[in-house]
């Protein structure tokens, strides 16, 4: 598929700075054919009414951010709406499920919306009812054509969710229609905000509502769920959630956050089954699945998601799927391919200072810089290589051939333990040991 001028030039801004793009990584997918067929079967499993959840797993700079995206793009092209979360210490305290609903529901994104797609998917429903009443024989222009709308959310919504929505569910989309049906967009607005997890919403807007206080982690399965209906409803496949990150639970300093944070992960992904239509993609690291500190020291979780090999044989269908690490062959194809999208001013210039053969010279150079670990190359390579484009596509006179003198630089803490030769894993945050005890699993109040 074509890239748009605008796709591809977001594409290379974002490889600029080192972080992986949100489109266009078909267009550079190399050698991960079989991984991304499974997550495309995992997406069709649930678009036919089932719920479940896929763990990523792999090494720093195996693609695991990658892949996840792409499998949310490959959501998107087959109709489904999507979230993509990266998982905060601070900011998304993990055993808190109204921060996993906030941070989920905040970022929902579509095809034709790249984020904060709460909004077009109430409407997109609303719409779907509006026409189906008109179908009906209902007239538009009659009085009290808003009261039968009204009526059918009530009536859709309760029968969506098998009457396990919360009753503020209703009443607050109800009100969202209600202030737009007036012209009070912006009141309309921050319901939408308040649906979706925002404690910053005016006190007369949460009355005129009829709510009152915030989405807690008790409620906030029930709205997660009314959400997954409405978009469905609105004649969405379901929702697939990518959760990335999570060897930054393992590297949080106190005991008691790591344990909640790991039975949060339990209690998500033992509810999955229930929430026919969602998927839910978690991303980590094997310091998160392999240590005491992580999945290992929650007996419960490990024997739900535990990495099972057979001699050399590991199956992608169990719930954790491996991510191997680049190679130079991959390395080298994938610049081949950014090669041929990127926008040059003067192509056949381009062509002739930034020839093929390049490729290879150029991943040898990166390589050698961090000690022949292709491994961990990725990102400054991807850096480095687009930085060389932009220098050729601007300056006549810059010689491509000086790109393979390469210094590492701007190092993340995992590229450092590479040119120290160490394993290239950040250690944890706070000074406990690793004592092999396991986690006494705590009770969360959701």
């Amino acid at each position: 598929m074509a890239m748009s001028p605008r796709d591809t030039e977001q594409l290379f801004q974002q490889l600029r700075g080192g972080t992986t793009p949100a489109r266009g990584l078909e267009a550079f997918a190399v050698g991960i054919d079989r991984q991304r067929a499974e997550l495309q079967r995992m997406i069709d499993h649930v678009g036919h009414g089932e719920g479940a959840f896929k763990f990523l797993r792999g090494g720093y700079g195996c693609g695991k951010t990658f892949m996840a995206r792409l499998a949310l793009l490959d959501a998107q092209e087959r109709g489904f709406a999507t979230s993509f979360v990266v998982v905060s210490v601070n900011d998304l305290r993990f055993h808190n499920f109204a921060d996993v609903y906030r941070h989920v529901v905040s970022e929902v994104a579509t095809k034709s919306c790249a984020r904060g797609a709460l909004g077009d998917i109430l409407d997109r429903w609303i719409g779907t009812i509006e026409e189906q009443l008109v179908k009906l024989g209902a007239d538009d222009s009659a009085p009290d054509f808003d009261d039968k709308v009204r009526a059918k959310l009530d009536e859709q919504l309760a029968a969506l969710t098998g009457g396990k929505a919360p009753e503020e569910l209703t009443s607050v989309v109800r009100a969202i229609f209600d202030l737009k049906q007036q012209g009070k967009h912006a009141d309309a607005a921050q319901l939408v905000s308040w649906l979706a997890g925002s404690k910053n919403i005016a006190a007369e807007v949460k009355r005129r509502a009829g709510i009152k206080g915030d989405i807690g982690n008790r409620e906030a399965l029930g709205y997660l769920r009314g959400i997954l209906e409405i978009a469905k409803a609105a004649d969405y496949k379901g929702l697939v959630i990518v959760i990335d990150e999570l060897e930054t639970v393992v590297r949080a300093a106190r005991k008691d956050t790591r344990a909640a944070s790991l039975e949060g992960l339990r209690k998500i992904i033992d509810a999955s089954g229930s929430y026919p239509g969602l998927l839910w993609i978690f991303t980590g690291t094997p310091e998160f699945f392999d240590s005491k500190r992580g999945v290992q020291g929650l007996q419960p979780l490990h024997d739900r998601i535990a990495l099972q090999r057979i001699g050399n044989a590991v199956s992608l269908r169990q719930p954790q799927l491996e991510l191997t690490p680049f190679d130079r062959a991959r390395l080298v194809e994938v610049a081949l391919r950014l090669r041929l999208l990127f926008p040059a001013v003067d192509r056949a210039d381009f062509e002739a200072r930034v020839p093929a053969g390049m490729m290879g010279s150029m991943a040898d150079a990166v390589t050698k810089g961090f000690a022949g670990d292709v491994g961990v190359v990725p990102r400054q390579f991807l850096r480095h290589l687009v930085t060389v484009f932009d220098l050729v596509d601007e300056d006549a006179t810059f010689d491509a051939a000086s790109a393979l003198d390469f210094t590492p630089r701007d190092l993340t803490l995992e590229e450092q333990a590479s040119l120290a030769g160490k394993a290239a894993v950040a250690p944890p945050a706070g000074d406990e040991p690793d004592d092999g005890k396991v986690y006494q699993a705590p009770v969360l109040d959701w």
